[in-house]
């Protein structure tokens, strides 16, 4: 007979009354997981998106929806959240959308009214709208806080006074602040950086403290090489992914990663270096050898268990050990070094399951031994994108290297666009775009295999689904 976690929490309680006769009950603390996905859903009047919400229930991964939800997410196209240490704060990352008010925001059209929407979370799990702040940039698409949930950071394609900006107009020198802050290049990106009242959840701009605008005052954002695709905080560093010129969302085509220092004390970014770390398949790895088309095509950083993880969709072939293995796309595991620095670990290139293609987020579960890898597909709704799916590897304890779990790759619903574990680290939720859907699975905590739910494994959301997240909390 097999108890899950609450279960062997209810029988122990109750052995515990049998034995201990001056006990006459027993309270067990648990976690109470919620659920959120955005989507794109215009249906309203407003044109707004939408935020769905799900109870789970921590004995069987159901999902039940929070009374209350789903609501207006307070713009529209919402494309990522965070949710803070604590569970207060709900933050979503709304780009807007063309003047015309059709289409997907491009440098030459770039989006209108991006916003970021702030909400209060109630211990039922329902959200309630607060302020509304703004990024300092142009088509703004990525939002991520730091590690101990005191600051925010927005990742902008376009600097506000960049040459991808198409209704800036340079300064007689010639050269703009953008320019200034990073040598050698033409145009930048940038990163927006705000304090968070840890009272009120409400945000405040923070200045760039090493740079001086061409007018003399500090500079309100922190550049970035030009066409970012993605950041993360790492050891210290804020890591950004940037490539070859990708024009509309989502962007893809990473080939480097540029590093700033974080300042925790004051949530300010220091520029290390000028030049940006060139991405490698790992091909002078030791035991690995690899053949590929040799320039990176990456869609996504993420930091995670202690290691970096960049993800391209550059085809490779693999020989470990004698057996090759040829795949559409693969896993770039790094350390950080000195200075933001990336270093290949051990291995070098991993690749991704040659039934899947495009992967686009990861995640380790909760115990450190498995990575799971989210991968789009061909965002063919047509097709029924057969692309699409999770490839999983086992860490090893002593090398940090990845392996196929026997059994890979499993299931999901179309197109997923993120995947996270639940608070009781027993289920892992994705949210599925083409099909506007949340899949769930249960984690074989021994062989790291995904199982189906015992229930409903599949759930329609009001999408398509972008992002999703969890919030848990003790009572």
């Amino acid at each position: 007979m097999k108890f899950t976690k609450f279960g062997k929490a209810l029988l122990i309680c109750a052995l515990s009354v049998g034995v201990l006769l001056s006990v006459t009950s027993c309270v067990q603390s648990y976690t109470v997981g919620f659920l959120y996905v955005t989507g794109t859903v215009t249906a309203q009047t407003s044109g707004n998106g939408i935020i769905t919400g799900f109870r789970i229930d921590h004995n069987t991964g159901k999902l039940s929806p929070i009374d209350g939800l789903p609501i207006s997410s307070g713009g529209s196209n919402p494309v990522r959240a965070v949710l803070l240490t604590g569970s207060r704060f709900l933050y979503i990352l709304n780009r807007g959308a063309t003047a015309s008010g059709s289409g997907d925001c491009t440098t030459a059209d770039p989006c209108q009214n991006a916003n970021i929407t702030q909400y209060a979370v109630g211990g039922n799990g329902i959200l309630t709208p607060q302020e509304t702040f703004y990024t300092q940039g142009i088509n703004p698409f990525r939002i991520i806080a730091d590690s101990s949930g005191s600051y925010l950071y927005v990742l902008d394609h376009d600097a506000p006074d960049s040459a991808n900006n198409p209704g800036y107009v340079p300064p007689a020198s010639g050269k703009n602040s953008c320019q200034n802050a990073l040598t050698g290049v033409t145009a930048c990106g940038d990163i927006t950086a705000f304090s968070i009242n840890q009272t009120t959840g409400r945000l405040q701009l923070i200045l760039n403290n090493a740079v001086t605008a061409l007018g003399g005052s500090q500079l309100s954002y922190f550049p970035v090489p030009a066409n970012p695709v993605d950041f993360a905080e790492a050891s210290g560093y804020f890591l950004t992914l940037t490539g070859v010129p990708s024009t509309s969302f989502p962007y893809t085509g990473g080939t480097s990663v540029f590093p700033y220092t974080f300042v925790s004390s004051n949530g300010n970014l220091t520029i290390n270096q000028n030049s940006a770390n060139t991405i490698t398949d790992g091909s002078n790895s030791s035991n690995t050898t690899t053949s590929g088309p040799g320039v990176p095509s990456a869609s996504a950083i993420v930091y995670a268990g202690g290691v970096v993880y960049v993800l391209d969709n550059n085809p490779i072939s693999v020989n470990i050990s004698g057996v090759v293995t040829t795949s559409p796309s693969q896993i770039l595991p790094y350390t950080v070094g000195s200075g933001g620095s990336l270093v290949a670990q051990t291995g070098g290139a991993v690749p991704d399951d040659v039934t899947l293609a495009n992967p686009i987020t990861l995640l380790v579960e909760s115990k450190g031994k498995f990575v799971y890898v989210a991968n789009q597909g061909n965002n063919n709704t047509v097709s029924g994108n057969a692309n699409s799916g999770i490839a999983g590897y086992v860490i090893d304890p002593s090398t940090h290297q990845l392996s196929f779990i026997a059994g890979e790759p499993f299931g999901s619903g179309s197109g997923p666009q993120c995947i996270v574990e639940d608070p009781s680290d027993q289920f892992i939720y994705l949210a599925d775009f083409d099909d506007s859907s949340v899949t769930g699975r249960v984690v074989d905590p021994n062989a790291g295999v995904l199982n189906e739910l015992r229930v409903t494994s599949t759930y329609a959301v009001q999408g398509p689904a972008t992002w999703c997240l969890v919030d848990g909390r003790t009572s």
